[in-house]
């Protein structure tokens, strides 16, 4: 693995998002995923690729049809909320599950149950219960969707470490290219299967497919591997009394309050702004696609200086400034304010991420102050969505949703600052 000499600091990884292992506390250590020679190791990283491919395209694809679905679903206007407030707020819920599930089962194990419930999520949602309509299939769906990705989101970097140590850097990329990726796909190809086939259903449905795939691809493998219970020997320092981690923390509330909201809201944004659907959805892909750049770069850039307190406040100002610019600004430069978005959005959530490593001393603080970023980052972030929601339904536009993000983005830079300062946990 690749490292970055940071001033002030020891020698610390340029892929935080990949050094922090789920599994740390276990006793006995996990072992890697038992594979049948090179060919398994390859198969192995195909897999989890596939799997980071799965982990956005339920919130992009919802939001790309969402008039579509409110006009012929019916659905009322306290649903539009739960719907796309419930599978980010599920990420903090369900995310200090999955290493206590992990212990009893095996990392794999849960993956390919986290698997199995996202396809049945997907192919749930858009059904029509007679009776009852489509409303209590998009809740159920919605959530068990929401659920099932919160246990990868916290397993599969531990995997990627633990199986691929020398490729970390290649796999690292590869994975978080692929989650940015499942976004992008997800905004970009819905509303172009709703045209061809003149159903919001199908074009939910069409996400059945790749879950699917990846889901009977992983099961050989998942299945085989020996059942061995761990125990957790917790190390390092307690992160929920220190100033710092919530700090910290409160940056990662921040950056995830907007970043799920431009997953929910964007696309309908640009459609209330008078674009139409399939160049709605394209826009956000590439926003989302400028998200990958600076998610890229930032990490990098960041760790360069002696303290991040600069890089977070600028990326912060980018992302909040890009999105009411998405909804003030003049029409005729809507793909230059989404591009600025979407470069402040992937830059400030990498940079929130490497706060994990820059401001932590050793992988179990490093790994405890992960778990409490997503629990309560997800888990507090998701009102962002609920509240753009709220307004939306209250004021019946978005201009009140601009200037929460001009507040938001501000609040973010604060934060930013305060967490970027050179201090530890």
């Amino acid at each position: 693995m690749t490292s970055s000499k940071i001033p002030g600091n020891a020698e610390k990884p340029v892929f935080p998002d990949l050094t922090v292992d789920a599994e740390i506390d276990d006793v006995p250590a996990a072992n890697p995923t038992q594979l049948r020679g090179k060919r398994g190791l390859v198969y192995l990283g195909i897999c989890l690729v596939l799997i980071g491919l799965n982990l956005r395209t339920v919130f992009s694809s919802f939001s790309a049809v969402l008039p579509e679905i409110t006009s012929d679903a019916g659905l009322p206007g306290w649903s539009l909320v739960v719907l796309t407030t419930v599978p980010v707020t599920l990420l903090g819920v369900f995310a200090p599950l999955a290493p206590i599930l992990a212990r009893r089962f095996g990392a794999e194990r849960v993956l390919l149950g986290a698997m199995a419930v996202l396809t049945a999520g997907l192919l749930l949602r858009p059904l029509d219960i007679p009776g009852a309509g489509h409303l209590p299939a998009l809740l159920a769906g919605t959530a068990a969707s929401g659920a099932a990705i919160a246990l990868c989101n916290v397993l599969l970097p531990g995997v990627v470490k633990r199986d691929f140590p020398h490729r970390l850097g290649l796999m690292g990329g590869l994975y978080t290219t692929a989650i940015c990726a499942s976004a992008a796909l997800g905004a970009g190809f819905t509303y172009p299967v709703f045209t061809a086939t003149g159903q919001w259903t199908s074009a939910l449905w069409f996400w059945v497919a790749p879950a699917a795939v990846v889901l009977l691809l992983f099961l050989p493998l998942a299945i085989r591997q020996p059942s061995v219970k761990h125990q957790a020997v917790h190390g390092g320092v307690n992160v929920w009394r220190s100033a710092v981690a919530w700090q910290v923390t409160m940056f990662m509330v921040l950056q995830a309050m907007m970043s799920f909201s431009v997953f929910a809201w964007m696309a309908p944004i640009l459609r209330d702004r008078g674009i139409d659907g399939a160049t709605a959805g394209l826009i956000v892909s590439v926003s989302i696609v400028l998200q990958m750049l600076g998610s890229l770069f930032a990490p990098a850039l960041a760790t360069r200086f002696k303290d991040q307190r600069i890089i977070n406040m600028v990326v912060a100002l980018m992302t909040g400034g890009g999105f009411a610019l998405t909804i003030f600004g003049p029409t005729e430069f809507i793909w230059v304010w989404t591009g600025l978005n979407g470069l402040g959005q992937g830059s400030l959530t990498a940079v929130a991420l490497t706060m994990i490593m820059v401001r932590t001393r050793d992988a179990h603080t490093a790994a405890h102050l992960s778990g409490m970023m997503q629990g309560v980052g997800y888990g507090v972030g998701s009102a962002g969505t609920l509240m753009v929601g709220q307004l939306h339904q209250a004021t019946g536009g978005f201009a009140a949703a601009g200037i929460l993000f001009l507040i938001v983005g501000s609040l973010a830079a604060f934060f930013g600052y305060r967490a970027g300062r050179d201090r530890f946990v």
